[in-house]
């Protein structure tokens, strides 16, 4: 790497910095103006309304340092960057506008869902999709999928994280501080593979949340809101464009992906709709029970990192799904752990 592109890194990750922490304070004042502020009740248990226009800075700072980053002089070995790149931006600009609509309008389930889909759609004709992957009992890359089949498991992919970055956001810098270690690793990654061009998009992504993060650690004075969707769509996008990184983002967002699936089959069980949210979360239970939100967050941020450092330092792919099936055992036993307690439950 010369120190062309590291100055272009530097350039791309400051811009995304300054741009987001701007657009934070321009975020927190428009929000009372325009009635995208969450009011205490439910299942929100701030002292006071507070602004959740999030996804202004995270949108605004890393689509401006994306573009930026396309003059910059680094190495582009991918000809069909320039198309996902467009699908990327195409499909964020959506889920952004459809993640601010619902902070002023609070839409119910079943039309976040379709601006989901149709995000994911979007980012799926401009080529973001998976179409194979490593078999870690071979060591190979599988045969390409029909298209019906890649189409499918790409539109699933997109929408959890989607949806698992939205339901992570539940305590303040939560959603935050884990899309940036998530990006941060990813930015490695791609780094280590040659992939330069591509690296200074999860280095812009890294920039955006981190300013947002500086307003969004506790006692939060400005909520993610719709741009929690935003950032669980480009952090998903992003692990697929220059090559599927699903090993280092399912470790990385393991115990967030799980306490979906918790809660999906909790709701299930108990004859409650899936998609309609409750404070029955592991980081809702915990903070309920007593634990100290900024622990709670801290300890979610060494688990992840933990995760995702494995997922960078182990060279055999069957060690990483060795490290994904213990992730999967040590929650199962933490969420059992906190169910047989009696933490609250959601309502």
């Amino acid at each position: 790497m010369t120190p062309d592109y590291w100055l272009s890194a530097g350039i791309v990750f400051a811009l995304a910095l300054a741009a987001s922490v701007a657009l934070t304070l321009v975020a927190r004042r428009l929000a009372f103006r325009m009635g995208m502020v969450a009011t205490p009740g439910g299942r929100r248990r701030h002292a006071r309304p507070v602004a959740k226009f999030g996804g202004l800075p995270l949108w605004g700072a890393f689509t401006l340092a994306a573009l930026v980053a396309q003059l910059l002089p680094v190495e582009r070995a991918d000809p069909n960057e320039a198309i996902r790149l467009t699908g990327l931006l195409l499909g964020g600009a959506f889920i952004f506008i459809a993640g601010a609509l619902d902070d002023r309008f609070d839409l119910s389930a079943i039309p976040q869902f379709v601006a989901q889909f149709i995000a994911a759609g979007i980012a799926i004709t401009f080529l973001i999709f998976i179409e194979r992957f490593n078999n870690p009992l071979t060591g190979e890359m599988t045969a390409p999928w029909p298209h019906l089949v890649t189409i499918i498991i790409s539109l699933f992919w997109l929408v959890l994280m989607m949806n698992t970055v939205n339901w992570l956001d539940g305590a303040d810098g939560l959603a935050a501080g884990v899309n940036v270690i998530a990006a941060l690793l990813l930015f490695i990654h791609t780094v280590r593979e040659g992939q330069l061009s591509v690296s200074l998009l999860p280095l812009a992504l890294m920039g955006a949340a981190l300013g947002f993060l500086a307003f969004n650690w506790y006692p939060a004075s400005i909520f993610m809101g719709g741009g929690a969707v935003y950032l669980g769509f480009t952090t998903g996008a992003l692990s697929i464009i220059g090559g599927a990184k699903m090993a280092t983002i399912l470790l990385v967002m393991g115990l967030p992906l799980l306490d979906v699936a918790w809660q999906v089959a909790r709701r299930l069980a108990v004859g409650k709709n899936p998609l309609i949210g409750d404070r029955g979360h592991l980081h809702f239970r915990l903070i309920d029970a007593g634990v100290s939100p900024r622990l709670l967050v801290a300890g979610y941020y060494v688990f992840c990192l933990a995760f995702g450092l494995v997922a960078l330092s182990a060279s055999s792919r069957m060690f990483k799904l060795i490290a994904l099936v213990v992730l999967g055992g040590l929650a199962v036993i933490g969420f059992a752990v906190v169910a047989r307690r009696g933490l609250k439950r959601g309502a």
